[in-house]
């Protein structure tokens, strides 16, 4: 039990970690998927090195991370956000581990168990440190917990004491996760490192990164940026934007097919009558919740978004709603009226039933105590209590009724943010908290007691017990029914066409709205999510252009109503020239370069700052320019590296003999003065500092083993 209030103390830390421990080097982009989806098989989620990918095995994947997340973060269910989340990165690193062990094999790269074992005994690593086996003194991992906790599980296996199996085998199921993505982080690190070395770093390379970071120079500049010429003094010819996108073509490399849609989407919101209804039913919870012995029943009964557990908490248990949160710790023992918050759309009431000062960490040890009934518990926990009261060792104690004697710290953060709270755990909880150090307690329970030892407590703070109802200002089904014939209405004379859809759309006093570039990888249209969304999402890659949809439900409520008009469909591989994404992006190219080549001819002969300024240009001193980080020009508010390596190549005392063609203007330059920066030359430190900077090579490499790989990600057609 200790071991799992450590656990749910991480929350979703755990799980970023794992991510980011294993993939940090893979650009995020690099997963997404690469390929249509028309003719795969029913089953198939996806395709990753022409191995297809089963529904049911992508989905046990994703169980076993929901489960592990849901624990650290003591919660029953995700958030459709949270779930999303864990859905892209599960995927994502699915693809990867594919991709690398599939390389692995190939090149025989294996995680041994002594390596395994090595990096347990080091005890450093971060995934490790996420775990309940945790040494209290020293703050770090400790493997002789563990191997004591898995022990302990075995031995209770062993035994046949279901109980104790029961309260462990979250933590060990835990445990193997993490083992699990610790030898796949383990195995991703060596390959990792084999890639970088392939990368040789020397002393002259060492000597030149450190010349070009560490040489810095001050110029007198003369800048006249693009701005000073009127874009539509310039005329840009279609043979020139195709020429240009020729020159830029990979930019315009499509990795996956996306589609652009036209969107009416209809939030359905309570009406006045809605809001009066609403408010004259909380003022009655009001009543109810400001005389209530216990609020459990009112609460419950009230439908609030904020369940009463009836413990001691803080303002830092509702950090979602800083509505509560500030109540909580500020407002005396007494009950408000019903608040409405704007930033939420809900009305909430607020009742403290008490406050005290109490810890925010309790140190302990407990021996649980069964029997064949109820009375023989509490006799057999009454005399251990007094036994150790008496003076008895707790080790030796615990010993003889088959458990250890770990010391355990239970903090606020295990339980405040709970969405439940059964009778036992309250009444456990309770006895926490009020325990005297050096106490030693019974504390009977449904299933049998727990005798306890109070050894510390730390960080005393106020605390209140505190009954919330926060209820969203909901819509009522007439007020949903009306919106929904209306806009059903509205589609059903929208069918035949875009134009149909805009005009008719004005007419109803709807917003058109453009959404582009839509991918099989979105979880939402717009900012709109829920369970009916995917259907909307599977209607986009079934359509054909110029179709119209049906009407859609979607929303955490159903609350939202769309329509949708097919509008333009991007496929995989090269966007055209003409696209108009692509061809404003040519046309500010051409236009930069018109304007360089005109200000360049314009400073045709100039041979020195004077003369420079005399053409129009405006100077400045620029300082501490390094060949390794792009020049920021005030003048013109952009980073320029082409003007670095310019500067980098030209001597002390010399004006530059070629203008400069930056991406906000051009340059002329007289190099005033040249020196180093202050510090020694570290030949080892910069040949390890060059081996770093060439691990953004393996970055790149694995990007294009993925791109690659034949990703195919059909998931939309299932989540």
């Amino acid at each position: 039990m200790a071991a799992l209030g450590k656990i749910r103390s991480k929350g979703i830390t755990l799980i970023i970690i794992i991510g980011l421990g294993l993939f940090a080097f893979i650009a995020e982009e690099a997963f997404r998927s690469c390929n249509g989806i028309k003719g795969q098989n029913s089953q198939q989620i996806g395709e990753v090195l022409g191995e297809k990918i089963n529904v049911q095995d992508f989905q046990k994947l994703l169980d076993e991370y929901q489960d592990a997340m849901k624990f650290t973060m003591r919660t029953e269910n995700l958030t459709e956000e949270q779930l999303n989340q864990l859905k892209d990165q599960v995927w994502q690193q699915l693809v990867s581990e594919r991709v690398m062990k599939d390389d692995c094999e190939k090149l025989g790269l294996t995680v041994t168990e002594d390596e395994l074992q090595n990096v347990l005994n080091d005890g450093t690593n971060q995934m490790l440190a996420q775990t309940p086996f945790v040494n209290q003194q020293t703050g770090r991992f400790d493997v002789s917990i563990l191997k004591q906790f898995i022990d302990a599980y075995h031995k209770a296996q062993a035994s046949g004491n279901s109980e104790q199996v029961e309260q462990m085998t979250p933590a060990y199921n835990y445990w193997l996760f993490i083992e699990k993505n610790l030898r796949t982080q383990l195995l991703a690190q060596k390959y990792q490192s084999l890639l970088a070395n392939c990368i040789l770093s020397n002393k002259v390379e060492a000597k030149m990164a450190f010349a070009d970071e560490n040489e810095e120079a001050q110029i007198e500049l003369a800048s006249i940026a693009y701005s000073t010429i009127k874009d539509a003094d310039i005329k840009v010819m279609d043979d020139e934007l195709k020429a240009k996108y020729e020159e830029l073509k990979p930019a315009f490399r499509q990795q996956q097919e996306t589609r652009d849609v036209k969107v009416v989407d209809l939030q359905v919101k309570a009406s006045p009558s809605d809001r009066t209804a609403l408010q004259k039913e909380m003022a009655r919870y009001q009543k109810q919740l400001a005389t209530a012995a216990d609020p459990t029943q009112v609460v419950s009964k009230s439908g609030s978004v904020i369940q009463y557990i009836g413990l001691p908490i803080s303002g830092k248990a509702f950090q979602q709603y800083p509505d509560i949160a500030s109540k909580i710790d500020s407002m005396a023992v007494g009950t408000t009226g019903v608040v409405e918050n704007k930033k939420d759309n809900t009305f909430n009431i607020v009742r403290i039933l008490s406050r005290a000062e109490l810890p925010d960490s309790v140190e302990f040890r407990q021996i649980q105590v069964g029997g064949s009934s109820i009375e023989a518990a509490r006799a057999s926990a009454d005399s251990i209590r007094k036994a150790l009261e008496g003076g008895a060792d707790f080790q030796t104690v615990a010993k003889r009724y088959g458990q250890d004697s770990t010391k355990t710290w239970f903090t606020g953060a295990m339980y405040e943010q709970a969405n439940t709270m059964s009778m036992d755990n309250r009444t456990y909880i309770e006895a926490l908290l009020h325990g005297a150090v050096g106490s030693t307690l019974n504390i009977e329970l449904s299933q049998g007691n727990v005798v306890v030892q109070i050894l510390d407590r730390k960080a005393m703070k106020s605390k209140a017990v505190a009954a919330v109802i926060k209820k969203e200002i909901r819509f009522s089904d007439n007020t949903y029914s009306r919106a929904y014939n209306r806009f059903s209405q509205f589609v059903t004379q929208s069918q035949a066409s875009l134009a149909d859809l805009k005009k008719n759309a004005a007419k109803y006093g709807y917003t058109v709205q453009d959404i582009n570039d839509f991918a099989t990888s979105n979880h939402t249209i717009g900012n709109v999510g829920g369970a009916g969304i995917r259907d909307a999402i599977k209607w986009i890659f079934e359509a054909h252009e110029g179709m119209v949809s049906q009407l859609f439900e979607a929303g955490q409520d159903n609350d939202h109503l769309l329509v949708l008009c097919m509008t333009k469909i991007h496929p995989q591989g090269y966007r055209p020239w003409d696209d108009p994404e692509v061809k404003e992006v040519l046309k500010r190219e051409v236009i930069r370069d018109k304007k360089a080549a005109m200000i360049i001819a314009k400073l045709k002969g100039v041979n020195s700052i004077a003369a420079a300024k005399q053409k129009g240009a405006k100077v400045s001193m620029v300082n501490q320019i390094t060949f390794a980080s792009p020049a920021f020009i005030p003048a013109t508010g952009a980073a320029e590296p082409a003007l670095s390596g310019a500067v980098a190549a030209t001597a002390q005392g010399k004006f530059s003999t070629t203008p400069v063609k930056g991406m906000a203007g051009v340059y002329v330059f007289k190099v005033v003065k040249k020196q180093m920066r202050p510090g020694k030359y570290n030949e080892a430190q910069q040949i390890q500092m060059c081996r770093q900077r060439a691990m953004q090579y393996v970055g790149s490499f694995m990007q294009d083993l993925i791109m690659a790989a034949g990703v195919v990600d059909n998931r939309y057609l299932f989540f």
